[in-house]
């Protein structure tokens, strides 16, 4: 990247005196970078409303869930908002199990958004064969599974060959969110509240890789903190790095992004949440999208 457009970048953001940090920071990021990290947004939405939650309080029973956000606008509005920045690749993820009794109104949301924004955003949450065409058919680009491709702390690799039968490698996402055990990182499935036996590595990546087009995973300790990444996960992601990948949690600053970007070799896609200034936070939503851009 020559020196020309560098200044553009830093001229661009110094209008705002605000974006000083991320002034900073984009020009490290800047300086060597090989390849693009997309952002890719996310549409969470919980109890019928688009939510940032704090990532392991969530708990099916009683639709319990710590917030650090609740919109006053619908899932359709982020959709939008979206696809007029020509942003392609965000999930909308629904928060309830198919048994709440707000999953109607949480897949209502998830629905409009799809509708809003056709092939432009993934879904997931409770995706199975019975239901990704229908999510498909909403106009979802890529249906994203978890829970459904294990049995018993496993993956069932039964399920996910029917699972790609019916949706093609190409539009499935496989969801690998983890968290922390004995030093190590383990698959968790039902919204995160689950540990399988399945631990994040390179062998396991290796082989879902024949089945998804890309991989969504969550550091889910760190999730909807907004207080640094988990560096072993990026890590781990970017020393791989074969397929698509994004990268969600813990991002809350510029510093964070250039984190992501060293230790993932400029190689993984990322999420923002809590910490975008659409969702209370404080890193502005056009600054990140320039970034990416």
């Amino acid at each position: 990247m020559g020196k020309m457009v560098e200044w553009a970048i830093v001229g661009k953001l110094s209008e705002d005196a605000a974006a000083g940090e991320a002034v900073k920071h984009i020009c490290i990021l800047l300086e060597g970078k090989e390849e693009r990290m997309e952002f890719r947004p996310c549409i969470d939405i919980h109890n019928g409303k688009v939510k940032q939650i704090v990532g392991g309080s969530l708990r099916d029973e009683g639709n319990q869930a710590k917030e650090n956000f609740v919109a006053g606008q619908d899932a359709a509005f982020f959709a939008k908002l979206y696809q007029s920045h020509g942003i392609r690749g965000g999930h909308i993820i629904l928060l309830n199990p198919v048994s709440s009794s707000y999953y109607e109104a949480t897949k209502e949301q998830a629905v409009k958004a799809l509708g809003a924004y056709p092939g432009g955003m993934q879904v997931g949450g409770g995706i199975h064969t019975g239901n990704a065409l229908e999510f498909l058919r909403a106009g979802a680009s890529h249906v994203i599974v978890t829970s459904y491709v294990f049995r018993n702390g496993m993956i069932d690799y039964g399920n996910l060959q029917k699972l790609r039968d019916v949706t093609g490698k190409k539009h499935l996402v496989l969801d690998l969110s983890c968290r922390r055990r004995e030093g190590e990182y383990y698959i968790v499935t039902d919204r995160w509240q689950k540990f399988t036996e399945e631990k994040l590595e390179e062998p396991l990546l290796e082989r879902l890789s024949e089945y998804a087009d890309e991989f969504l995973i969550h550091a889910v300790d760190v999730e909807g903190k907004a207080k640094g990444i988990e560096a072993g996960v990026a890590e781990l992601l970017g020393n791989w790095g074969k397929i698509p990948v994004t990268y969600a949690g813990g991002i809350g600053s510029f510093a964070d992004l250039e984190e992501l970007r060293r230790l993932g070799k400029g190689r993984l896609n990322f999420t923002i949440g809590s910490a975008l200034d659409l969702f209370g936070g404080d890193m502005g939503f056009e600054d990140v999208v320039w970034f990416a851009g």
